[in-house]
């Protein structure tokens, strides 16, 4: 009987990580003349999987977030897995936009990403959905890096990692 070798599918986002990224991107602006006297505050919520951004006008909203965006892919976090809507108003006469932290992978997602792997017609390979994950099976550990070479080409919208390769 041949061993069947498997690697899960996942797309994480390591919360520390975000939350240190917050803080550089806090003192950043504290600092940068284009925001001195403005209102530019940001705060995020674990619990809710949520990052609320608010300031005072879409100018400085948008230079808010590229400065965020910056810290994050420095700290080495996935911008693909943050969901930023439009600015609505808020109290005060400020902006706010809330930007939706997406934590594992969506069952959409999962479908193309098994759909995927069965039209690329590799050999044996099957991949079924667990949760917010895919596992990736097949008895050659060849067509698996195949697979991955393959899963790392396509866009699925969100950003995949590869782990528990037994």
């Amino acid at each position: 009987m041949a061993a069947s070798s498997s690697f899960d599918i996942t797309s994480t986002i390591d919360f520390q990580e975000v939350d240190n990224a917050l803080n550089q991107a806090r003192k950043e602006v504290a600092q940068r003349y284009d925001f001195k006297g403005a209102k530019a505050d940001v705060t995020l919520s674990e619990k809710d999987k949520t990052l609320t951004l608010v300031t005072d006008d879409e100018m400085k909203m948008n230079a808010l977030w590229e400065i965020i965006q910056t810290r994050l892919v420095r700290r080495g976090v996935a911008i693909k897995n943050f969901k930023a809507p439009e600015s609505e108003p808020a109290a005060g006469g400020t902006l706010r936009r809330v930007i939706t932290i997406q934590q594992g992978i969506p069952i959409e997602a999962a479908r193309e990403i098994v759909k995927f792997i069965k039209d690329k017609k590799l050999k044996k390979v099957q991949a079924a959905i667990q949760a917010d994950q895919v596992r990736v099976s097949s008895p050659s550990k060849d067509e698996l890096q195949d697979a991955m070479r393959v899963l790392r080409e396509h866009d699925f919208g969100v950003a995949l990692q590869f782990g528990n390769y037994r």
